[in-house]
């Protein structure tokens, strides 16, 4: 068999089932460019994914194989390598928004198309009801997947006897229809620049690993406190396939071995697979609402102080500011931002989303786009437009000392930290430097229930 592998959201060689094809290959990788063009040259994520190319691309070298870089539109660099060499088949993980299947079938009409289940723990149509059809619970879906999970959903893939189809991958192949030229193996050859990485962006999920294996056993009672650094911190990892995902399960289960209770952190695992299986089988939730018609009330103004950290809402611009500067938010800071965002300010949460998207680090199109909705109250929850986050409630409960908000605020830095979780005194005593607040809580939140009444009533 003569294959081409397509490397994506598998950046890696440890456990990779590419590597577990016995034959003649050709390891590729395509920079996109009907994905970059939509992005800035400084995102931080295109830095993020060359460097884990580079490290591939060296592992590869080391096992006789390499790596072809491509850059250009995947259809067009298909087309040019089929006029070039004859292959079998590609084999590619899969992934599941709308672009990348209607990528994928476009390929799959020029040749043989293999997926490869990696990116997930399950496949898409695995976790069902017994009728065959998707759940929109989350509680069901996960006792059905753990009834479900076996051995072999951690199954290890051991490297094949590969060996090397000739090509020259001492560049990257630029691709323009049937424009073909060649470019350096640098970032800036694409059109992006190198950017600066925070602390723990730089370093390799098994160095992650034994940071986390620290906090594992309190991950429950931690996870929700913004200063206590609790998390994983794997998002990135997960998202471009630098760690598999079975590697992560079979740690996991060693933990568990230790006598230390990992089903938290198992949970989250699951509440990814059940966003992407949601999206799968419901692909216009990327853009349309899935239950309520709410479509916010367009205002630019708003969504310009939120989107520079200017909202006078300490817990809230702290956030905002951790993401503009680093690609990173905590996970629970997500939440109340979306909250605020389509609450309080009542801005659509397509907008919001599309801000998330356009700086996360870690920005996976499922588990972002199903969160925006379930706190927009338009998901697949039956009653979730009567949950409105009270940021200073959240605040005082989960950064109490407010060392998270004087991190990214500093602002806010000499003030009491009784402050930051107490809107009457930001409304009554402005702190010089830093925003007034945009809105009131109590009767913003009232006007979006107003709001969300009123839409339903025209239904």
């Amino acid at each position: 068999m003569r294959r081409m592998l397509w490397f994506r959201r598998d950046l890696r060689i440890e456990n990779n089932p590419l590597l577990s094809l016995e034959g003649e290959v050709l390891p590729i990788f395509i920079f996109d460019t009907n994905i970059l063009e939509k992005l800035s040259a400084n995102d931080r994520r295109i830095g993020f994914i060359f460097n884990a190319l580079i490290r591939l691309k060296t592992a590869l070298q080391e096992r006789g194989l390499d790596l072809a870089i491509f850059y250009g539109k995947p259809i067009d660099v298909f087309t040019l390598l089929l006029k070039q060499e004859s292959f079998h088949e590609v084999c590619a993980s899969g992934d599941y928004d709308s672009y990348a299947r209607k990528r994928d079938r476009d390929v799959s009409l020029l040749l043989p198309f293999n997926y490869l289940n990696d990116t997930y723990i399950f496949k898409p149509d695995e976790v069902l009801k017994n009728n065959g059809t998707p759940y929109l619970v989350f509680t069901p879906f996960y006792n059905r997947a753990k009834t479900l999970f076996r051995p072999e959903h951690m199954a290890e893939s051991l490297p094949a006897k590969q060996t090397r189809i000739d090509f020259d991958c001492s560049v990257i192949h630029s691709i323009d229809r049937n424009k073909h030229t060649i470019l350096p193996i640098t970032l800036e050859a694409i059109g992006f620049f190198p950017q600066p990485l925070s602390e723990h962006q730089t370093l390799s999920p098994e160095e992650k690993l034994a940071r986390f294996e620290h906090k594992l056993e309190n991950y429950q009672r931690d996870r929700d406190f913004m200063a206590l650094n609790a998390t994983s911190l794997l998002g990135i990892d997960l998202r471009f396939g630098t760690i598999s995902i079975r590697a992560l399960l079979r740690w996991l289960m060693v933990q568990k071995q230790k006598g230390v209770d990992t089903e938290p952190f198992f949970r989250q695992l699951i509440f990814r697979e059940f966003y992407a299986m949601l999206l799968y089988h419901f692909p216009h939730l990327e853009w349309k609402n899935f239950r309520y018609p709410f479509r916010g009330i367009e205002n630019h103004e708003f969504y310009e102080a939120f989107c520079t950290g200017n909202t006078g809402i300490p817990i809230i611009d702290a956030g905002i500011r951790q993401l503009l500067e680093s690609g990173e938010m905590h996970n629970r800071v997500r939440m109340i931002c979306a909250s605020f965002f389509t609450k309080n300010l009542l801005l659509p949460w397509q907008w919001g989303e599309r801000f998330f998207a356009e700086h996360l680090m870690d920005y996976d199109a499922a588990s972002n786009i199903l969160s925006w909705q379930w706190c927009a109250g338009t998901g697949i929850d039956p009653q979730p437009y009567f949950r409105i986050f009270n940021p200073y409630i959240q605040s005082a409960k989960f950064d109490k000392n407010g060392l998270y908000t004087k991190t990214y605020l500093p602002e806010v830095r000499d003030i009491p930290t009784k402050f930051l979780s107490d809107e009457k005194s930001l409304i009554n005593y402005p702190i010089q430097g830093y925003s007034h607040p945009i809105v009131n809580h109590k009767s913003s939140s009232t006007r979006a229930l107003d709001y969300f009444k009123s839409e339903l009533s025209k239904c």
